[in-house]
C-alpha cells in the first residue's frame, strides 16, 4: 500500500462520514424512520441497498474462491438473483399492503402469532451464526492478505481487521439506522463495482484474454463423467452438483433469500410507495447479474494464472488457497492509487452486508419480540431498543468468530449447505400462505416447526457422521436420507414435504376468516387495491423484466 492508495482510502471515508452527518441531521423518532427508513426511499436507493447488501466476503473470498476451485458450479446461485423479479411483482403488493415492518410480522398477519416467534427465532440464530460471523471472519481475512500483514503491534492482525470492521460498521448502523444503511449503499455501490471491474480487465489482460481463461479451464475435468470448470450444467450423477438438483436446490434457496428473508425484504419495505418499490427490485435484479463477472470469473482468472505460471509485475503469479485468489489479485495486479479503490470496495461490500444485517436483526428482536410483549412502549424508546439489541448482535456474531475459524471449508458452500436446510419450511409457509386461500394458521405453522426439525436432524447428522468412524459397509436409511443424500435434491424433497405439510394440517382443520386475509392472498383483493397495483407499473417495467430474464436465459446457453 502506497501513499496514493491511502489518500483514495481516506477520501472514501470523508464521504462515508459526510453522508452520515447529514443522516443524524434527519429526525428518527420512530420506529417507521429507524428501521425503514421513514419508507420514503426512492428505487434507486432501493436496489442499491438490495445489491450492496447482498454482496459480502462470502462473495469476495468465497465465491471467488469457489470459482478458483471448481469453477461455473456455483454460478447457479448467483444467476437465480432473477427471483428479485418475484419479489417486486408478486411480494411487493401484499407486503406493502399489510404496512409491516418484518416477515414475521407479516406471518402473524397471514396465520398467527406463533408462526411470527417461530420464524424471529430462525431468523435471528442464523444471522448471528451465519451471516454475521461468516462476514466478519472472511473480512478479517480479506485485509490480512491485501495488506500483507501477519501481526501488528504483537496482536494478530486478523482480530485486528475484523473487529475494526465490526465496530465501525456498527457505529454507523446504531447512529443512523436504515436510512444510513440505504444512503452509504448509494456511495459504495458504484465503488463496488468499479473496482471489481477493473480486477476483472486487468486480470484478463495479464492472462491474454477471455478465450485463454475459457480454454485453461475447459482442460480441468471436475468429475467422473467428463464435465470441465467452465460447464454450469453438469452431469446427473455429479456428486456435488448435479443439474437437476443444482436447479431446484438454488431455486429454492433464491426464492426463500430474496423474496422472504428479512435481510432483503426490509429495503423493499423502505420504499415510499408499491411503484418505487418494483422498479428498485428490477433495478437490483440488473445489478445482480454482474457478481458472476466481478468475483466468480476473477477466480477463474486467478486460478488460469497461477496454474499457467504467467509472470504478473515481476513475478510468477501463486495461488496459496482457492480462498486467496480476489485479495491475491488485488495484491499482484494493481498499481498506486487502483489498489486503493479496490480497498475501498471491499470496505464497501463488507460494511454494506454487515450494516444491513446489524439493523434487520435490530428490526426483528424489536419489532417481532420487545414491543408484542410491551406494545405501549414509547416510540423513542424503540429506538433506543434497536440500537442496543445491534449491539449484543454484533457482540455474538465476534464470540462466534473463534468457532468458525475452526471450521475447514466455511464460506460459500458453508452457507448455502445451512440454508438448504433453513430455507424450504420459510419458503412453503410464505409460498402457500400468499397463493392458497385455504391455507389456515395451524398449516403454515407446523409447515415452519416441520421445516425446522427436519434441518436441525439434518445438521446434527452432518455434525455427527463426519466425526464418527464410519465403516464403509455400515448403511441404514437415517444415514442415508440425512447424510448421503445430495444436500440440494434434500432441499427439494424438504420444500415438497413442508408443502404437504401445511396442505394437509389445512384441510382438517377450519379455514381463515376471509376478513382476516383480505389483501394477503391472492383472490381476495380488493378492487380498489388492485387497482392501485396495476396503476403502479407500466409498460417499460415489463420490458426490463423480459430484459433481465433473457439475459439470463443467455448465460445459461453460453456456460451450457
Amino acid at each position: 500500500m502506497q501513499l496514493l492508495d491511502w489518500l483514495v482510502i481516506g477520501l472514501f471515508f470523508i464521504a462515508l462520514i459526510g453522508i452520515i452527518v447529514w443522516v443524524m441531521r434527519q429526525k428518527q423518532n420512530n420506529a417507521a424512520d429507524y428501521f425503514l427508513g421513514g419508507k420514503d426511499a426512492t428505487w434507486i436507493a432501493i436496489g442499491a441497498s438490495i445489491f450492496a447488501s447482498n454482496i459480502g466476503s462470502e462473495h469476495l473470498i468465497g465465491l471467488a474462491g469457489a470459482g478458483a476451485s471448481s469453477g461455473m458450479a456455483m454460478a447457479h446461485w448467483e444467476i437465480q438473483g432473477w427471483m428479485i423479479l418475484i419479489l417486486g411483482w408478486v411480494f411487493v403488493p401484499f407486503y406493502t399492503r399489510s404496512m409491516v415492518y418484518t416477515m414475521p410480522e407479516f406471518l402473524e398477519r397471514r396465520y398467527n402469532p406463533a408462526s411470527r416467534t417461530i420464524l424471529s427465532l430462525i431468523s435471528l440464530i442464523s444471522y448471528v451464526l451465519t451471516k454475521v460471523a461468516v462476514t466478519v471472519y472472511a473480512g478479517g481475512l480479506v485485509f490480512q492478505q491485501v495488506f500483507g500483514i501477519d501481526t501488528l503491534w504483537g496482536i494478530d492482525f486478523f482480530w485486528i481487521a475484523a473487529i475494526g470492521l465490526v465496530v465501525l460498521t456498527a457505529l454507523y448502523t446504531i447512529i443512523g439506522g436504515m436510512k444510513s444503511v440505504l444512503y452509504t449503499s448509494v456511495l459504495q455501490t458504484p465503488i463496488l463495482l468499479l473496482g471489481s471491474l477493473i480486477i476483472l480487465v486487468l486480470g484478463l489482460k495479464a492472462l491474454g484474454g477471455w478465450d485463454e481463461m475459457i480454454s485453461t479451464c475447459s482442460q480441468v475435468v471436475v468429475n467422473d463423467y467428463g464435465d470441465t470448470m467452465t460447464n454450469l450444467i453438469r452431469d446427473n450423477r455429479d456428486p456435488q452438483y448435479p443439474w437437476l438438483g443444482a436447479l431446484i436446490g438454488s431455486a429454492v434457496i433464491g426464492f426463500w433469500y430474496w423474496c422472504t428473508d428479512q435481510f432483503i425484504v426490509q429495503r423493499v419495505l423502505s420504499g415510499k410507495d408499491e411503484k418505487e418499490a418494483r422498479r428498485g427490485t428490477i433495478f437490483g435484479a440488473y445489478l445482480k447479474l454482474l457478481p458472476v463477472f466481478l468475483f466468480l470469473i476473477p477466480g477463474m482468472i486467478a486460478f488460469a494464472l497461477s496454474t499457467r505460471g504467467i509472470e504478473v509485475n515481476g513475478e510468477v503469479f501463486k495461488l496459496s488457497t482457492p480462498d486467496a485468489a480476489f485479495p491475491t489479485l488485488v495484491a499482484k495486479l494493481l498499481p498506486a492509487g487502483v489498489k486503493g479503490l479496490i480497498v475501498c470496495g471491499i470496505l464497501a461490500a463488507l460494511m454494506s452486508s454487515l450494516a444491513s444485517l446489524f439493523n434487520s436483526s435490530a428490526a426483528l428482536f424489536t419489532i417481532d419480540f420487545y414491543q408484542r410483549y410491551k406494545p405501549d412502549t414509547d416510540p423513542k424508546k424503540l429506538v433506543k431498543i434497536g440500537q442496543a439489541a445491534t449491539v449484543v448482535i454484533v457482540l455474538l456474531g465476534v464470540l462466534w468468530i473463534p468457532v468458525m475459524r475452526s471450521i475447514g471449508n466455511v464460506l460459500y458452500n458453508y452457507l448455502q449447505d445451512v440454508q438448504s436446510v433453513l430455507a424450504p419450511g420459510i419458503a412453503a409457509a410464505f409460498l402457500m400462505g400468499v397463493c392458497w386461500k385455504r391455507a389456515t394458521a395451524q398449516g403454515g405453522m407446523w409447515g415452519l416447526i416441520a421445516g425446522l426439525g427436519i434441518g436441525i436432524t439434518r445438521l446434527c447428522a452432518k455434525i455427527y457422521y463426519s466425526n464418527a468412524a464410519v465403516l464403509p459397509g455400515d448403511q441404514n436409511w437415517f444415514k442415508w436420507m440425512f447424510y448421503d443424500s445430495n444436500w440440494l435434491f434434500f432441499c427439494g424433497w424438504m420444500l415438497v414435504f413442508c408443502m404437504l405439510v401445511v396442505v394437509v394440517v389445512s384441510l382438517f382443520t377450519k379455514a381463515p376468516d376471509p376478513e382476516k386475509i383480505k389483501g394477503l392472498v391472492f383472490g381476495t383483493s380488493t378492487p380498489e387495491q388492485k387497482a392501485a397495483t396495476r396503476a403502479s407499473w407500466n409498460k417499460w417495467d415489463v420490458i426490463h423484466t423480459v430484459i433481465i430474464l433473457c439475459i439470463t436465459a443467455a448465460f445459461y446457453w453460453y456456460f451450457w
